[in-house]
């Protein structure tokens, strides 16, 4: 099979972007996918994702993990999609599109400005000494001192991998505020099973902890890869109107046949 794709990343967080509109890669599986991720074997990525049609929707993005398996929502990617979407003629400014946690709204603010939607937060555990929220995907967050110190692969298994969340996983974030309206973040995808320089909805989970301490409700997050900010309304039950928004790029295509 000969496969059409463009590589796109979203401050670091890179993707495989295949237009599957006509349902030709359809017959992709876990194995092969998890190869194209492969950066020694394949085209390198974090994750793939099939640009493909769905009523009702401008589009649906169809997105895997770097181990092949189906994932959750992916801030960074859907961000990649919006961009990766009006290339191949969907010609829009603002988007409606669906993702595995549902639908999702995506705005073109400049050429390699975008911002998405996020689902509503309803909800955030208090462990011991972190926190875990579902921004889509479910995240654990930590505030910790020396961030840049941390060992991101050997204490985000030691989470990820744990008796609590071994079974399905979870993503782990390492938070260090800078000030009141502005953290840095480092991040520990699962699926990835090592840390991401960038994670959309590992972001959005670390500033919406960040606005349940401190009350702030637009926070600028330094990650390895890039600056990306996040914007939202509370509400007393609620986190509502969440906005991510960061540049994206393309940084090449190619044909590559497996």
């Amino acid at each position: 099979m000969e496969i059409i794709f463009e590589k796109y990343h979203g401050t670091g967080n890179d993707f495989i972007m295949i237009d599957n509109r006509d349902g030709q890669y359809d017959a992709l599986n876990e194995q092969q996918i998890s190869k194209l991720c492969d950066r020694h074997f394949g085209i390198g990525a974090d994750g793939l994702i099939l640009l493909q049609m769905k009523d009702g929707f401008d589009f649906w993005m169809n997105y895997f993990n770097a181990d092949g398996k189906p994932s959750s929502m992916c801030g960074n990617g859907s961000r990649c999609t919006v961009a990766f979407a009006q290339s191949k003629g969907i010609n829009k400014n603002k988007y409606h599109f669906v993702t595995a946690d549902g639908p999702h709204e995506g705005e073109i603010l400049s050429a390699e400005n975008i911002r998405v939607k996020m689902a509503d937060v309803q909800s955030i555990e208090m462990l011991q000494d972190a926190k875990l929220l579902d921004t889509g995907s479910p995240h654990y967050v930590q505030d910790v001192k020396g961030l840049t110190e941390i060992d991101m692969k050997a204490e985000g298994r030691k989470i990820r991998y744990n008796e609590v969340f071994y079974e399905k996983g979870v993503n782990v974030n390492f938070v260090e505020k800078q000030n009141e309206k502005e953290i840095n973040v480092r991040t520990y995808e699962r699926g990835v099973e090592d840390e991401t320089l960038s994670c959309g909805t590992g972001v959005t989970a670390c500033a919406i902890v960040n606005a349940y301490q401190e009350g702030e409700n637009e926070i600028d997050i330094n990650t390895p890869g890039g600056r990306l900010r996040l914007t939202f309304t509370k509400s007393e039950y609620a986190y509502n109107n969440i906005w991510l928004e960061g540049p994206t790029k393309k940084v090449f295509d190619g044909k590559i046949t497996i």
